[in-house]
């Protein structure tokens, strides 16, 4: 699968926090240089090279995605169920492990649980950039990677008021973790499967008397609309990651074509 664990190798960090066993998979800082490169080069100058400003991303999106797997961790927590956390090149895993109660089985979450849990995550790592947003504005500066950002977020007047950060290294912490914490956390949400997103459409559509078939055809759609938007937009690299959920997502629906009728 394509966000599925990747294998434990000798490379990986591995430290607790809040008391979730947490790894960090060597290939995460593969994948962070590589989501991240363009940025930075975006803020190179004579003064700050590529490679702090690579060293300075990598951090803050480390910080970013372990605040959003945390999320998730928390809320398992939350209904009796202990979890650790992945960190890997196409981002995070909360993974549930075992229960607090003897003789619960961690498979058996009702849908309501499983969309607070799904929801948790973007929600966290949302709240987190909030902070820093706040702080930043109520110090009378402006968050100016907001005009970077995609799908109207650009328009948002009141983030890009103020002084500009007159600091290049505090410009680049503050836009290096605000990017990912808001348009990460926001992409996550599209109702994709098996992303965030697609989870939580799951669970409304069970709960409102639909199957999951229904959901996968959501995602199926979805996945198709964002990857030629993406196309269209000269991301190629996302077209072809939501061009991959909707095939997967179709593949999917084979077992289930009776639960659509």
């Amino acid at each position: 699968m394509l966000l599925a664990e990747p294998p434990e190798t000798e490379y990986d960090l591995r430290f607790t926090l809040l008391g979730f066993p947490i790894r960090v998979a060597w290939t995460f800082w593969l994948g962070a240089v590589v989501f991240g490169h363009s940025l930075c080069q975006a803020f190179a100058n004579q003064n700050l090279g590529i490679g702090p400003l690579l060293i300075a991303w990598t951090m803050c999106l480390l910080v970013s995605i372990l605040i959003h797997e945390i999320g998730h961790a928390l809320a398992f927590r939350l209904y009796g169920i202990q979890s650790s956390i992945v960190l890997y090149h196409f981002g995070g895993l909360a993974i549930p492990t075992s229960t607090y109660t003897p003789g619960r089985s961690i498979t058996r979450i009702g849908e309501k649980e499983q969309l607070v849990i799904a929801f948790a995550g973007p929600a966290l790592q949302l709240l987190s950039a909030l902070v820093l947003i706040l702080a930043v504005r109520f110090s009378g500066y402006q968050v100016a990677i907001f005009e970077w950002m995609p799908a109207n977020l650009n328009r948002i007047p009141w983030v890009t008021e103020g002084k500009a950060i007159d600091s290049h290294g505090l410009l680049a912490l503050v836009s290096f973790y605000v990017f990912p914490s808001v348009v990460w956390a926001l992409l996550n949400l599209v109702p994709v499967w098996p992303l965030d997103g697609g989870r939580i459409a799951r669970s409304l559509v069970v709960m409102n008397g639909g199957t999951i078939a229904h959901s996968l055809w959501i995602s199926v759609f979805c996945s198709a609309a964002l990857a030629f938007y993406a196309f269209t937009h000269g991301q190629p690299m996302m077209a072809i990651f939501f061009g991959m959920f909707a095939f997967s997502s179709y593949q999917m629906l084979a077992p289930m074509n009776n639960s659509w009728h």
